[in-house]
């Protein structure tokens, strides 16, 4: 199972069961608690209407006095009330009014009167003077609906301390019924909605634990394999001190695998050089004609330059490839671009007599780093030169392709041979100079190669019908929306 998955049912069950308990026990209370509204809304009706009745009982003539009388009228009336959604058209109220010793001497139903209720727990307890109230079935034997009973003492008008009486008031429990349903669904409903709410703030907070977990998740393999990745983006809590610690590990690591990457290919393309210095300083050392050493001197200084080149590209090419992702990206304007590339390679073209013609089109702007782009664009000028005759052409060319642009330099030169096509972009590959059978140092197609990459481009070489060979860097118009694998 997932960790996010086991996180969100984690939290929805903890608080699904919070909510279940919690509005098992809202339900619970409700009966109860209405009814206890209920039964002291009836204490304070009885001991009203026991004063009313008390001079008609001590009268004896509570069955046709002025208090029966207004009873009737009352319980004729259309209250016409809406209760919380619900209509009231009747009085519920049943009044049973008993002599001193409990004897019924007036039922509002007309059914009970004679009988005696001395024993019932309301009669019985308040003619001892206590607190007296009852629950019974309506229906004798049928325990589905009750009757609430409470009982008020009936006190002689001449003399408070004598009990003459007791007027007991009932109540029909499903006349609350409707309200206890209601009361209980609207717990049930809105308990539901607490669920479901607890169940999405549950999913969000699990999205938003998962997200910064899955993006250290990729962040990782991606290092694993080697991929350019941006650093973590900072957070102020423990995913985003753990993505920080991961990416200073990664720097450490990476660095220490770097250098002595290069290391080594610094040493492997150090030795050749080294060796012929070697050989060229030991023969000097002995007698030579003038033209001999003049020859041996020039090949130290040849040497030398060559293996200032390859250190400083190699340098070069170190920082483009510790980039994993574009550090500065801004506007560039190509023709401007390019004809600064054309003008820093001019004397070199003048001195080469090779003649160097830039098109442009106006209005190519790209989004990209423009010191980068020129150095690439700068290392294919400098090789077309070097494989290019006396009385050619090289032809630096710009033009829209689909969704990008593409920068081709074509030459005239001695193009590239079918069994290099595919190497000229190995780092430390290089092919002789027609001119000169001199190698270069092979790293500058490399670099323009990791340059497009930084950019989400793509480079290629291929030969020139004609003769010669044509170089193009392809590049989109806004550059990369994340980083580039390698």
């Amino acid at each position: 199972m997932r960790l996010g998955l086991k996180l969100f049912l984690g939290f929805f069950l903890i608080v699904g069961i919070a909510a279940f308990f919690v509005m098992r026990i809202f339900v619970n209370e409700v009966k109860p608690g209405v009814r206890q509204a209920m039964e002291s809304t009836l204490v304070d009706a009885a001991n009203v209407l026991a004063e009313m009745a008390a001079a008609d009982v001590k009268a004896g003539t509570i069955r046709n006095g002025t208090f029966v009388a207004n009873l009737a009228r009352a319980q004729r009336r259309d209250p016409k009330a809406m209760v919380w959604r619900f209509p009231k058209r009747t009085l519920d109220y049943q009044v049973t009014i008993t002599d001193a010793r409990g004897i019924v001497i007036y039922d509002s139903t007309g059914k009970g009167i004679g009988r005696d209720n001395s024993r019932w727990n309301d009669v019985y307890r308040t003619l001892r003077g206590e607190y007296g109230a009852r629950s019974s079935p309506e229906v004798p034997g049928d325990d589905t609906h009750s009757v609430m009973h409470v009982a008020a003492p009936i006190h002689d008008p001449a003399d408070a301390r004598r009990l003459i009486g007791v007027l007991s008031l009932a109540q029909p429990n499903r006349s609350i019924d409707p309200f206890i349903a209601a009361s209980q669904r609207a717990i049930m409903m809105r308990g539901a909605w607490l669920i479901g709410l607890s169940a999405l703030i549950g999913l969000l907070m699990t999205g938003w634990l998962m997200h910064g977990v899955n993006r250290l998740n990729r962040y990782a393999k991606a290092v694993s394999a080697g991929e350019p990745v941006p650093p973590p983006k900072p957070r102020r809590d423990e995913i985003g001190d753990l993505g920080q610690a991961l990416e200073t590990m990664r720097r450490k690591l990476e660095g220490k695998a770097y250098v002595e990457q290069y290391v080594q290919s610094l040493t492997h393309e150090m030795k050749s050089p080294l060796a012929a210095i070697r050989g060229a300083a030991e023969l000097l050392q002995e007698p030579l004609p003038d033209a001999d050493r003049v020859h041996f001197a020039r090949s130290i200084q040849g040497q030398e330059q060559r293996l200032t080149e390859t250190i400083d590209k190699l340098l070069a090419l170190a920082e483009v490839e510790q980039h994993g992702w574009l550090q500065k990206r801004e506007p560039i304007d190509l023709g401007v671009l390019l004809r600064s590339a054309a003008d820093a390679v001019a004397v070199r073209a003048q001195g080469a007599e090779v003649q160097l013609q830039v098109e442009v089109p106006d209005g190519l702007v790209i989004q990209g780093d423009g010191y980068l782009l020129r150095q690439a664009v700068n290392n294919l000028l400098e090789n077309a030169l070097a494989f290019s005759g006396a009385a050619s052409c090289v032809q630096l060319s710009a033009a829209r392709d689909g969704d990008g642009v593409v920068l081709r330099v074509a030459d005239r030169g001695s193009g590239v041979p079918d069994y290099a096509l595919e190497r000229v972009f190995e780092r430390f590959y290089s092919l002789a100079r027609p001119a000169t059978g001199l190698r270069s140092s092979g790293l500058g197609l490399s670099f323009v190669q990791e340059v497009a990459r930084l950019h989400g481009g793509r480079t290629q070489l291929r030969n020139r019908e004609g003769g010669g060979a044509i170089a193009s860097l392809w590049l989109p118009w806004r550059g990369p929306a994340a980083p580039i694998r390698r």
